[in-house]
This record gives structure tokens, C-alpha cells and sequence, in this order.
């Protein structure tokens, strides 16, 4: 299946930012003149002359605005600028630097994303770029060290990725729904981690969503404005069934998404923080095995 390129020419002002980005100013991933040639070429680029000793800004702008008219070009550079294989040394740096991207590319109607490893663009609504917008908070733990099991925790993840993706795209039932179905499954995981007991012999194929918010909040693992809020992302998660979004008298929209995602990260936050000290540190163990 060959790619197609979603990128059209971008504005001058969008390349020049872009160009920051590659030289790594601003204490982002810092690149010297002969770093920034090697950059292009594993991008992809072929042709890349030598770097003449110019400033470097100036110099990685030329290279770029030279390119300009040639999307697929361009879409290469910022494939690379979210491979995961650019950071092999400092892991950490690489959001940092796709959220730095993603703070001018959404004024294309662009966004740089990097779901699974698997670095992409995708469009997006440009009225993300003002405040507001925004995911209001983010997961402060990697899923891994909420769930231990390995399989599953790839999987909420993908969830979680995929969620995301439907917040950038204006999909507001679908990231809310994609939401419930991430906090149900993680709700339910935990329980089943950390105390099977409390699910009182209950069957987890039956078990609804409100009483894995219950549960956990009984067990001090969510705090109670969590779950509290968290019910109302359960109505909205039933939406899935459209006859019960037909009965209902409110449209989720972008507002109603931001307020869930809120909720739903927030949750996340507190089973993270609320961990068992022993899991924690087993976490942290084999997540500094894998890195």
C-alpha cells in the first residue's frame, strides 16, 4: 500500500519555525551543521549538499524553502523529527519536540503524531491551535505503570493513542466514546491487579462501568471529584448505542470532550498515584529492563 502525502506547500513562516526545530534551538534536540545534513538523509533526502558553515538557521531554511513546492519532501522531514529512532540517546526529548512542531504545524490544518512508534501527519482542525483547545491534562504515567500485564497495557495505550487522534480531528462522540471505553477497561484491569475481591465473584464480561468507578473509589484508588465526574463520562460512553444519544436532548461537543478527557486523565493520574508501593517500583524496574 503506498503512502499518500496529506501536506500541501506550507506557509514561509511555518518553515522557518521548522527549521528551529531541525537545528534544535531553544533547548530542543540540539544539531550541529554536519548533525543536520545526516538528519535530512535519514529523513530520506538525497542530494544533501554539505554544510557551508553559514548559520545553521539560515542555512536548514534555504534547504527547506528550496523544497517548498515538493510536499512529499517536507512530510519526510517531519516523519524524522518523530521517529523515535532520531533519540536513541535522550528518549525523553522526543514530545518535547513533536509538541514544539505541533505548535505552528496546526496552523496548516496539520498535526505530527507518533501512535505506537509509528510516526505520521494527520489533518486537524486549526481552531485546536487557540487556548482552550487543548487536551486540558495529560497522563502524568505511562499506561505500563498503571497495568502491569505487558498485552494489555499496549493495548489501553492504543486506545488512549487512538482517543487522541479523534480529539485532534474534531471526532467529539468518538473520542468520548473511545474514552469510556479506556477508562472501563483500565478501571476493571486495575481492580483485577490489585484486589480480584472486590469485584464480589461478579462476572468482568458483565460488569458495567459504573461500578468499576464505584470500586475504585471505595478503595481509595480515585479521588471523589474523579468519581463523581467520571459517572457523567459513563452516560456519554453509552452513546455508542445511537438510539441513546437520539433520547438524549444534548449533542456531546468539543466542550463536552474536553470535560471528559479532563475527567478521564485525571482518574488515570490517581490510579497511578495511588499504586502500591512494591508494583511501583516492580514498574520502574522493568521499564528501565526494556529501555
Amino acid at each position: 500500500m503506498t503512502h499518500e502525502t496529506v501536506l500541501g506547500p506550507l506557509d514561509g513562516n511555518t518553515l522557518k519555525e521548522l527549521a528551529r526545530v531541525i537545528c534544535g534551538d531553544d533547548h530542543l534536540y540540539y544539531r550541529r551543521g554536519f548533525e543536520i545534513v545526516q538528519f535530512l538523509e535519514n529523513a530520506g533526502w538525497h542530494n544533501v549538499p554539505e554544510y557551508d558553515g553559514e548559520y545553521r538557521g539560515e542555512w536548514t531554511l534555504q534547504l527547506l524553502m528550496e523544497r517548498r513546492d515538493n510536499p512529499t519532501e517536507l512530510e519526510k522531514v517531519l516523519l524524522r523529527l518523530a521517529d523515535a529512532r532520531e533519540y536513541l540517546g535522550e528518549p525523553e526529548v522526543l514530545p518535547s519536540v513533536v509538541n514544539a512542531v505541533n505548535s505552528f504545524l496546526v496552523h496548516e490544518g496539520f498535526r505530527l503524531e507518533n501512535p505506537g512508534g509509528r510516526p505520521r501527519v494527520v489533518v486537524c482542525d486549526p481552531a485546536m491551535a487557540h487556548p482552550g483547545h487543548q487536551a486540558p491534562v495529560e497522563l502524568k504515567a505511562t499506561m505500563a505503570e498503571i497495568i502491569r500485564e505487558p498485552r494489555m497495557a499496549a493495548l489501553l495505550q492504543r486506545r488512549l493513542d487512538e482517543a487522541r487522534t479523534c480529539f485532534s480531528n474534531g471526532a467529539h462522540v468518538a473520542a468520548i466514546i473511545m474514552l469510556g471505553s479506556l477508562l472501563e477497561g483500565v478501571l476493571l484491569t486495575v481492580i483485577e491487579e490489585r484486589d480480584v475481591s472486590l469485584l464480589s465473584n461478579k462476572d468482568p464480561n458483565f460488569i458495567g462501568l459504573k461500578a468499576l468507578i464505584d470500586i475504585c473509589h471505595k478503595a481509595g484508588w480515585i479521588d471523589v471529584d474523579m468519581e463523581r465526574f467520571s459517572q457523567s463520562v459513563c452516560r456519554y460512553r453509552n452513546f455508542v448505542h445511537p438510539r441513546r444519544e437520539f433520547r438524549e436532548a444534548h449533542t456531546p461537543d468539543r466542550d463536552t470532550l474536553t470535560v471528559s478527557w479532563y475527567v478521564v486523565n485525571g482518574a488515570f493520574n490517581d490510579l497511578a498515584a495511588s499504586q502500591p508501593k512494591a508494583d511501583a517500583q516492580s514498574q520502574h524496574v522493568r521499564s528501565r529492563g526494556r529501555a
